[in-house]
């Protein structure tokens, strides 16, 4: 299994279908958030996911938080099939794509609370209390590079 890594123009239009698609069918039908996923951010991102059968498995995507481009964010972190590694070769996978096509200095994110010794296996640290993101607790996590 081998990572794909492309920004949002390198993208396909059967690859963005797929992407869009295992977005939904985690955070709409399986976690029930009621949200507008299409959110502009996408144009701007590094899209990382395995594929399977023309299928998304797992993805991510990472943007620069800011015009200094020295932190990127990573969200919309998923697996389709939970509790089988796939998660921990997705994130260890793009964390080096990101470090090296990005070139940044930080990661963060917010990670969902249940997740959070997730991220700590990567580095990860808890950078804030819990909050409320689309009615899940969430904390927000960075990592030095």
């Amino acid at each position: 299994m081998d990572l794909i890594s492309k920004k949002f123009d390198e993208l396909t239009k059967e690859e963005l279908y797929e992407i869009l698609k295992a977005r939904a069918k985690i955070f709409v039908v399986e976690q029930n958030i009621c949200y507008l996923d299409m959110d502009d951010i996408d144009y701007n991102s590094l899209h990382c996911f395995f594929m399977e059968e023309g299928q998304i498995i797992a993805y991510l995507r990472a943007f620069y938080e800011d015009d200094s481009k020295k932190v990127v964010r990573i969200g919309r972190v998923l697996t389709i099939e939970h509790g089988k590694g796939i998660g921990k070769t997705l994130l260890s996978e793009s964390l080096k794509v990101i470090k090296n096509k990005m070139n940044c200095t930080k990661i963060c994110g917010h990670s969902q609370k249940h997740a959070l010794t997730f991220y700590e296996q990567f580095g990860f640290k808890a950078v804030s209390g819990e909050f409320l993101e689309e009615g899940i607790i969430h904390i927000a996590i960075e990592k030095d590079l």
